[in-house]
């Protein structure tokens, strides 16, 4: 089946649909890109829940992308398997035509979940496509800000490194600083003590001269 997307290029903006898979065979579109245009799709898989009456997502379900440039001999440039919930992205290396197929599988054991003709059947699939650069920058806006947000982080962490590195080197000459003045005191104190114990002796060597001196004389 052929599916044309015309509206999802005007103005370069996203736009949201959901559809219904049949069995194990692909779902495909056709989009007609302009050279270099970035293209990024977020889709959303559900199953039909008996208990709670509605469309759910399940771990058994998984979806198979491909991404083929029609124009050129259907080469494939997008070959990825995901869960019930993903995202896939590529750039149109020339303009044409490009078919998005999607191919789904479950292993919930739901019967009847192979085809849409059987009561609430089928894969339900959510897919939002955001073409052009100013879509793309609005929908990784979040992910930019985590992104600011830790660089200033780490330059908070790195700011506070480095004051402890100042305040460490200012601790570091302020020890040394002390050490070489105590240093220097005991040096003169010992200086003065060796001067003291000097002229101490010098002093009782002379006492002694005069008492022998003294003691012939008499």
């Amino acid at each position: 089946m052929r599916v044309l997307l015309p509206l999802l290029m005007l103005g370069s903006v996203a736009r949201a649909l959901y559809f219904f898979l049949d069995s194990t065979q692909p779902k495909c579109f056709f989009e007609e890109l302009p050279k270099d245009t970035l293209v990024v799709g977020h889709y959303t898989a559900e199953e039909w829940d008996d208990n709670t009456h509605s469309w759910q997502k399940h771990d058994g379900i998984s979806i198979y992308i491909s991404v083929e440039e029609v124009f050129d001999d259907d080469h494939r440039v997008v070959s990825q398997r995901g869960s019930s919930s993903g995202r896939f992205t590529f750039t149109a290396a020339e303009a044409g035509d490009h078919r998005i197929c999607f191919t789904p599988s479950s292993s919930s054991g739901r019967p009847n979940w192979l085809s849409v003709h059987n009561p609430n059947g089928g894969i339900k699939l959510t897919l939002d496509l955001a073409i052009g650069s100013s879509e793309i920058h609005s929908t990784d806006k979040t992910k930019l800000m985590d992104i600011s947000q830790r660089v200033r982080d780490l330059n908070a962490r790195l700011l506070d490194i480095r004051r402890e590195q100042i305040f460490q080197r200012e601790r570091e000459a302020e020890f040394r600083d002390q050490s070489e003045s105590t240093n220097s005191r005991v040096v003169r104190w010992m200086v003065i003590q060796l001067i003291v114990l000097g002229i101490t002796c010098a002093w009782q060597l002379s006492h002694l001269r005069s008492f022998f001196i003294k003691q012939k004389l008499t």
